[in-house]
């Protein structure tokens, strides 16, 4: 398309060429034959070969420029020739720097990682529905072929990668041509050279032992249209080619020798030019933002054209609704209360924000969990096999101190460090409270408290930039479990009350981790994403009968219900009616909201009176 452009002025090649990718990936189980850095080891796929990548936005560089066109010598017929610099990171031999035809071009770069915290079962599906693909003959034999799981091992955790800026344009543009006969020199000598970078290299993961690629997007046009920590799966060109680690090595050699020589520090280049064995570039033709990453969900969504998926879908919810409730029963110690506002928790989602306050967000915090064979933790792992993406948090006082919960930029390297908080949309977020433990919250530890109260009750994170804090909105799911009443904030508290003698808990918690059937799983996933991204409304005639009802329950007792706890039974009420299938509320979904909601504020009034203070 390039060459046949060249003698038809303003032909519009580029966009073509994109159009073309785009129409083909629209043919049905077209993207299945893509391979999929997800899924296939690098060393597997064929350099220059199109690949998609399910990832997550951890980081945004600077803009950087390249060759978009110029001129080189052809080798044989010793005539100039115009070429393309366009989803390339290394220009060919022979490039004559003072032709006219030579053109720059402005490209931005991405630093994308796994989708945080996601399911063993996501990436198992996801994979299993996937092109196989063999090793590339053509490549594999002189690069140095280590997995993923090998070079995380060996990273230090103190040092963390981000950005790469194409350093070879920036040479060629001084005119230090490199040929491809260079290229297969330095390829034989990558390995060594890769063995030393790796142990002093970590993949940037948010949260810690995430396993998998991460890669360098490479994005040509409407940059502007993606977000820090947005979910996307991306099409393009995969680009491995050893001399980007050579000339990296090169310039970090060359700027210690000479400071002014360039802009970038020593520690910049060195975690902004990561071996491309470990760190791919990958040239972005089409990509497209994950509403989910639920395998088992139509991966546009739920619009106009899955409307047979949804119809079907909606038939079948309340029926999915009571086996998922008599199975979060038996979880749950045999108590239906809780197991009732358990799915309305995993349901939620922020639709909507009205000033600062987010509204659709349901933090629960599940009160009175036995601290007896480990509960908590089979309860994450119950929570974890239903939901696409989970990050399970222990409370500790070590954990407190320790992690990094909020990112924090490293001005140093220029570069984003990641924290465990820099979640994708509708993560599940399990706070274990039973871990808690006597002792002193320190500096970091107080600062972490602070940041996940803001982020129950606001739904954002303030990112650390040193001199002052950006403050980046999130949709975050937050499960507090804990003996007593938590000490962080949340949407709504429910006591467990266990249906399960004492002496028999030990065996009763053991026969939790029987699995559901895989059939039975996958509706119980399928419902609950759908459950998240249906719409929702409230007609006229409802409202005015929540108005009524309001001002009947305060007549008797103005004390007895504030502003607070209508607005509560609101959330439970869309909660419930979307729990349904029901895309808006109907007069018995609210009478059933203030039921639930009765009974729950009357158990706490019971544990109240019986503890002499609120459990």
């Amino acid at each position: 398309m390039f060459a046949a452009s060249q003698n038809t002025p303003n032909s519009g090649w580029a966009a073509k060429a994109v159009a073309f990718f785009k129409d083909r990936l629209k043919e049905k189980d077209a993207h299945t034959w893509v391979p999929s850095l997800n899924d296939v080891p690098l060393h597997y796929l064929k350099p220059n070969s199109l690949v998609k990548f399910r990832c997550f936005i951890q980081d945004m560089f600077d803009p950087e420029f390249y060759m978009g066109t110029y001129e080189a010598v052809d080798p044989s017929t010793k005539a100039k020739v115009l070429r393309c610099g366009k989803y390339k990171d290394v220009t060919e031999c022979g490039v004559d720097f003072n032709s006219r035809s030579t053109m720059t071009a402005e490209r931005h770069t991405f630093y994308c990682v796994p989708i945080p915290g996601e399911s063993p079962w996501v990436k198992e599906i996801s994979s299993s529905g996937q092109a196989r693909v063999v090793p590339s003959t053509s490549y594999a034999p002189t690069r140095q072929k280590r997995s993923y799981e090998e070079d995380d091992d060996d990273m230090d955790t103190d040092t963390q990668p981000q950005k790469q800026r194409d350093r070879f344009h920036a040479k060629s543009m001084h005119g230090q041509p490199h040929g491809n006969g260079d290229c297969k020199r330095r390829e034989k000598e990558a390995p060594s050279s890769q063995a030393a970078s790796a142990s002093h290299l970590d993949l940037n993961f948010p949260l810690p032992g995430e396993k998998g690629p991460s890669c360098l997007l490479k994005v040509y046009e409407e940059w502007d249209g993606f977000k820090l920590n947005e979910a996307v799966e991306v099409f393009g060109i995969l680009s491995v080619s050893p001399a980007l680690s050579a000339l990296a090595d090169e310039d970090a050699s060359s700027s210690l020798l000479d400071p002014a020589g360039g802009m970038e520090t020593a520690e910049e280049q060195r975690v902004h030019s990561p071996p491309a064995s470990l760190v791919p570039r990958l040239h972005m033709l089409h990509a497209k933002p994950l509403p989910h990453n639920n395998p088992l969900l139509p991966a546009a969504g739920l619009e106009d054209n899955n409307s047979a998926f949804l119809s079907s879908t909606l038939r079948e919810m309340a029926a999915v609704r009571a086996e998922l409730l008599a199975y979060f029963t038996h979880v749950l110690l045999g108590d239906a209360l809780a197991a009732e506002y358990l799915i309305l928790h995993l349901v939620s989602n922020v639709y909507t924000r009205r000033d600062v306050l987010p509204l659709g967000k349901f933090t629960l915090n599940l009160s009175g969990c036995p601290a007896v064979a480990s509960f908590t933790e089979r309860f994450y792992q119950i929570i974890q096999q239903l939901v696409p993406s989970s990050y399970y948090l222990g409370m500790t006082l070590q954990n407190m101190n320790q992690m990094r919960l909020v990112p924090k930029k490293d001005y140093v390297a220029n570069r984003l460090l990641s924290g465990a908080l820099q979640l994708a949309t509708n993560t599940s977020l399990f706070l274990d409270e039973s871990q808690l433990e006597q002792g002193q919250l320190d500096t970091t530890g107080v600062r972490n408290v602070t940041a996940l109260g803001n982020l129950i009750s606001w739904q954002k994170v303030d990112y650390d930039f040193s001199y002052h804090q950006m403050e980046f909105p999130c949709n975050i799911n937050v499960l507090i479990a804990s003996e007593g009443r938590s000490l962080l904030p949340s949407d709504c508290q429910i006591h467990l009350q266990s249906q399960v003698a004492p002496p028999d808990l030990e065996a009763y918690l053991g026969g939790i981790q029987v699995h559901p059937q895989a059939s039975q799983l996958n509706k119980f996933r399928m419902y609950l994403s759908v459950a998240r991204q249906l719409d929702y409304s409230i007609a006229d005639e409802v409202t005015k009968s929540v108005e009524d009802d309001f001002v009947d329950m305060r007549k008797d007792d103005p004390q007895s219900i504030s502003a607070e706890d209508l607005h509560r039974m609101l959330v439970v009420a869309r909660l419930l009616s979307l729990s349904l299938g029901q895309t808006s509320l109907s007069r018995d979904s609210w009478l059933r909201a203030k039921h639930v909601e009765m009974l729950r504020r009357s158990r706490m009034e019971q544990n109240k009176c019986v503890n002499g203070n609120e459990p």
